[in-house]
């Protein structure tokens, strides 16, 4: 996608946008030291701090001051929110969108639309308060990452696989070919690998063998690649033994199956309803064959309650990760957050567990706790503020009035009566 040709326009349409929501954005100066005070402050790993002063410098968190005095003034007043590290989704598709027609146009469009599309769904997933994501499957998603980077779009900081491995089986390659597949993505810029292992939600046999599921996992680790892996029924078995580094939905595997994921480290990534309310409020943009037919919408009301079942099992096994991914697409962007509030109120999961998911378990998922997911000294200085407990009430993670990410502050509203999502979310 060349975002380039499209930038200077894209740019004048954010900031706009960031003027009329009194966002105050890119305004911080280099090396700038400013203090926040908060009175309730979640870590990240699941400790309460209050009355504190975080100071930060540039980008990073230069210290947590406890019990801070009333004055002097901090540079901003978080005081009667809730303060926490800015979320992790593990597992989007950001450059999904639906196209002029208002039908679902899938990834890597080059057209003037979709790059204002793109970097739509960029800003809405940040203003969320999500400031890190993992944008799997799309080679579009590389120069959306990098100019993200570079400061020339607003948004969340991605990582992202580049092209994915199709499992089909013995076509894919032989376990050799595929070492290279993994060889080529890391000179294109991947950040992960991407790997399909099964067919579909409710059935499909494995689609790559122990075998070269073997010999990617590996590739990847020696070359400093972590491995994501599409993964139902038999398959998650397959890609634990093989080492790889995060199984991505789950559904169908054994207590057993899940035991050794905990065992061997591996993190799970599941999805409690978002997916698929989505997918199922915006059936006229999705429905075309083959994938999207009026018998898998039918069929998608029973799987809500069979991920959230799954899910309600998957965290009582002990020691197993479990991290916050949504696998958003087109339509879901900027409501990310929503998968929350299923872990809590229909899976049963602890709102802290929610929380750490999304942010200390998130960060170590990606190779990354030394820099975000906390808020400690020496981090990056990501924060988010809530209006509202979400330890109290799961609903306040859609009332997100305040984004920093990497000390530079993107959203600062006033705490108002935020519009509540569709009558399906309650």
């Amino acid at each position: 996608m060349k975002f380039s040709k499209f930038l200077p326009t894209i740019l004048a349409i954010l900031f706009a946008l960031t003027m009329s929501q009194e966002i105050s954005s890119l305004t911080t100066a280099p090396n700038k030291r400013i203090v926040i005070a908060a009175s309730e402050l979640f870590d990240g790993h699941g400790h309460i701090l209050h009355n504190t002063r975080i100071v930060i410098e540039g980008a990073k968190i230069l210290s947590i001051e406890l019990n801070a005095p009333s004055s002097p003034s901090p540079d901003y007043d978080l005081r009667g929110l809730t303060v926490l590290p800015g979320w992790i989704d593990a597992h989007v598709h950001i450059t999904w969108i639906f196209g002029p027609d208002g039908k679902n146009a899938g990834q890597g469009g080059t057209t003037p639309e979709a790059s204002y599309a793109v970097a739509s769904n960029a800003y809405q997933t940040l203003m969320a308060g999500f400031t890190t994501v993992q944008s799997i499957g799309s080679l579009a998603d590389i120069p959306l990452r990098d100019a993200i980077a570079k400061g020339q779009l607003p948004g969340p900081r991605i990582l992202t696989s580049a092209e994915p491995i199709m499992g089909r089986g013995e076509q894919t390659g032989t376990p050799e070919e595929l070492r290279a597949f993994v060889q080529k993505q890391k000179a294109a810029g991947a950040d992960l690998i991407k790997i399909f292992a099964s067919g579909g939600m409710t059935r499909g046999p494995m689609t790559l063998s122990q075998e070269q599921l073997n010999a990617i996992c590996d590739e990847a680790k020696k070359q400093g690649l972590r491995t994501l892996v599409h993964a139902y029924r038999d398959a998650v078995r397959a890609a634990t033994i093989a080492g790889c580094t995060e199984i991505e939905h789950g559904l169908g595997a054994t207590d057993d199956e899940l035991k050794l994921m905990a065992e061997k480290g591996t993190y799970l990534d599941p999805q409690a309803g978002l997916l698929l309310e989505n997918y199922i409020e915006n059936k006229a943009s999705y429905l075309a064959p083959p994938y999207f037919t009026e018998e898998s919408f039918a069929a998608m009301l029973g799987l809500i309650p069979a991920h959230q079942e799954f899910l309600k099992r998957a965290s009582r096994i002990p020691g197993l990760k479990i991290v916050y991914g949504t696998d958003a697409v087109a339509g879901a962007h900027g409501r990310n957050a929503e998968d929350f509030i299923h872990r809590v109120r229909d899976c049963g999961v602890e709102p802290m567990s929610a929380m750490i998911s999304a942010n200390s378990l998130g960060a170590e998922a990606l190779g990354m706790a030394d820099q975000i997911g906390s808020i400690a000294p020496g981090l990056e200085a990501d924060l988010i503020a809530l209006d509202g407990d979400p330890a109290k009430d799961i609903t306040a993670v859609r009332r997100v009035v305040f984004v920093m990410k990497a000390g530079v502050v993107y959203k600062n509203v006033a705490r108002i009566s935020i519009p509540a999502p569709p009558a399906s979310h309650p």
